[in-house]
């Protein structure tokens, strides 16, 4: 049976990392959220849009687009991973997704519960998305101000544990 695998998070957390190794052991496509909209910045008309969009209209667009790729995988019966920094709304409609498509829903929840570590691991990345900008600690602080971890949530995984234990607890 497919799987939609979401997995979220505050950023600097190893949402992505952790992403990557589950698509490997379930041969899916990882489809993250800034990854597309960072598709949308070559586009006057769309950034203009966006500027006047609230913020949870301006995350919903995002979620549009990864929900409707993963739709179309699901269908074909191919297992999807999703990675974005999705609240109790982006849970919901990625479970909906999955009782459209017949498959089953895992969500993981990353958290990084060492303000230092999670400091460290946010200046000292790079992830090179095309049209996208490196988030700085303190837009992530501001974030994680506004952060809420979702519940029902299948597994959290801490970024203070070692990324081997992550992925085996993970997988």
């Amino acid at each position: 049976m497919a799987t939609l695998l979401l997995i979220t998070g505050p950023p600097g957390t190893g949402k992505s990392t952790l992403a990557d190794a589950a698509a490997l052991e379930l041969n899916a496509p990882v489809l993250g959220w800034d990854w597309a909209m960072a598709s949308l910045t070559h586009f006057a008309p769309i950034q203009d849009a966006i500027a006047t969009m609230s913020h949870l209209d301006h995350r919903r667009v995002g979620w549009s687009i990864l929900w409707n790729l993963a739709a179309a995988q699901l269908r074909r019966g191919s297992s999807v991973v999703l990675d974005g920094v999705a609240r109790e709304v982006e849970i919901d409609g990625t479970r909906d997704i999955a009782e459209a498509t017949g498959t089953r829903s895992i969500v993981v929840v990353t958290c990084c519960r060492d303000l230092d570590l999670h400091r460290s691991r946010v200046e000292g990345r790079s992830r090179d998305i095309p049209g996208w900008h490196e988030l700085d600690w303190e837009h992530v602080t501001s974030l994680l101000h506004r952060w809420d971890e979702p519940s029902g949530e299948d597994l959290v995984l801490d970024a203070v544990r070692p990324l081997a234990d992550n992925i085996d607890e993970l997988i």
